[in-house]
C-alpha cells in the first residue's frame, strides 16, 4: 500500500483540472468556479490531503470513482471550455464551430463557442478578460494586436490555459497552436496558380479577409515570395481587404474584373469565395482566369465542380476541431504537452473532392 501523502499533481490528475487550479483552490484565491472549487476540495479529502473539516465540507461533495462504468476520459464534472471565433457569414467558421461542439461531446466536456463580430481587437480582448473565473480553458482565433496579446497574457497568469487555432499570435505563452502552416499554404497557392496560368503574362488580384490575422499575413507573404521566385510573368496588381464578407467580396471582385483586362489569376486568402466566384462567373471569364482559394465548403465545392474555381486549399475543420479540443483538455488537466506539428495542407480539385465530405 502506498502511504505517501498525496500531492497537488495527484489531486489535479484525479479531479481532472490543472495543477494551477488546484493551487488556487487550496490557497483560497479567486478566479475558480464554485463547481470546480468543490470538485478540487472533495478530491483533496478523498485522497487524504485535507480533512473534511479543513476543506470546509461535511462530506465529500463528489464521490470520486463512484461510477466505475464511466470511461476514464470522461469526468463526472467535465471541464468547461470556451472557444472564441470570428462571427459573420463565414462558412468555414460555422463548420469549425460545429466541429468543436461535436468533438467536445465525444470527449465528455462542455464547449461553448462565442462569436466576435468583425475584426475588433478591443471587443476580443474584453471577451477574453471576461472569461477569467468562468472558463477552465480557452481556444481563440486571435487578432495579432497588442491589446489582444495583453489580454491573453492576463488570462494565462490567472491560471487558465489558452490555445490558439487557425491563426497564431506572436509573443504570448499559450498551450500551443493548432492549424496549418499558413506561409506554406500561401506558397502552395502561388505555386498552383502559377502552374495553372502557364506561360501567359498578366496581372493577379489578391484578396484578404484582414491582415490583422497573422495567418492571413503569412499566407500573403508565402504567395508573394513564390511568385517573385518562380513566376516573373505574373505581377500582383491589386490587393483588397474584403473582411471575409461575401457581398463585399463580390463588389470588389466585380470592380477588379472590370478594371484589369489582363487579369489572369485571383487568390483569395480567407473567406468570401462565393462572392468572388459569383463575380467571376458573371464576367464570362471563368476558365480563363485561374481562381485559387481556401477551405472546402458547400460553396467552394460548387465552384470547383462548375469550373469557376480551380483549387481550394483545405485545412479540414473537423480534424482541427478535434485536435483543438483534445489539446485544451490536456492543458486544463495539467498533462505534458508535446510539441505540435502543423496540420497537413491539402489542395482539393474538382477531381479529388472527398467522397465522404459533408458540410458540418
Amino acid at each position: 500500500m502506498d502511504n505517501r501523502r498525496a500531492t497537488l499533481t495527484d489531486i489535479a490528475a484525479k479531479a481532472k483540472v490543472s495543477k494551477t487550479t488546484v493551487d488556487r483552490v487550496l490557497n483560497g484565491r479567486d478566479g475558480v468556479k464554485e463547481r470546480t472549487r468543490a470538485q478540487v476540495l472533495s478530491t483533496a479529502v478523498a485522497l487524504g490531503y485535507l480533512s473534511e473539516e479543513e476543506a470546509g465540507l461535511q462530506k465529500p461533495a463528489i464521490a470520486i470513482e463512484a461510477n466505475t462504468d464511466v470511461p476514464p476520459a470522461v469526468s463526472a464534472h467535465p471541464a468547461a471550455l470556451d472557444f472564441v471565433l470570428p462571427g459573420g457569414a463565414n462558412t468555414f467558421m460555422t463548420m469549425l464551430a460545429t466541429g468543436i461542439v461535436r468533438a467536445a461531446q465525444k470527449e465528455g466536456v462542455e464547449a461553448r463557442v462565442r462569436s466576435i463580430k468583425g475584426f475588433d481587437s478591443e471587443a476580443l480582448a474584453q471577451v477574453l478578460s471576461g472569461l477569467v473565473g468562468k472558463s477552465e480553458g480557452i481556444g481563440v482565433i486571435g487578432i495579432d494586436h497588442p491589446t489582444v496579446r495583453e489580454a491573453i497574457r492576463s488570462v494565462v497568469r490567472s491560471g487558465v490555459p489558452v490555445l490558439t487555432l487557425v491563426s497564431d499570435i506572436s509573443n504570448v505563452a499559450t498551450a500551443g497552436y493548432v492549424g496549418i502552416d499558413n506561409r506554406t499554404a500561401g506558397r502552395l497557392a502561388g505555386h498552383l496558380l502559377g502552374r495553372f496560368v502557364g506561360k501567359r503574362s498578366g496581372s493577379v488580384a489578391l484578396f484578404a479577409g484582414a491582415l490583422a490575422y497573422r495567418g492571413h499575413e503569412e499566407r500573403e507573404m508565402g504567395f508573394r515570395h513564390i511568385l517573385q521566385e518562380r513566376f516573373p510573368n505574373l505581377s500582383i496588381a491589386v490587393h483588397r481587404e474584403i473582411q471575409d464578407d461575401p457581398s463585399r467580396a463580390y463588389d470588389e471582385a466585380k470592380a477588379v474584373l472590370a478594371d484589369l483586362p489582363d487579369l489572369v489569376g485571383l487568390y483569395n486568402i480567407g473567406a468570401g469565395n462565393r462572392g468572388i466566384g459569383q463575380a467571376l462567373g458573371e464576367s464570362g471569364r471563368a476558365g480563363e482566369i485561374v481562381f485559387v482559394g481556401h477551405d472546402l465548403s458547400e460553396h467552394t465545392r460548387r465552384l470547383l465542380l462548375s469550373g469557376v474555381m480551380d483549387v481550394a486549399i483545405d485545412q479540414n475543420p473537423e480534424s482541427l476541431a478535434r485536435l483543438s479540443v483534445q489539446r485544451l483538455i490536456a492543458a486544463v488537466r495539467g498533462d505534458a504537452l508535446p510539441t505540435l506539428s502543423p496540420l497537413p495542407v491539402l489542395p482539393v480539385f474538382s477531381e479529388n473532392i472527398p467522397a465522404d465530405f459533408e458540410d458540418l
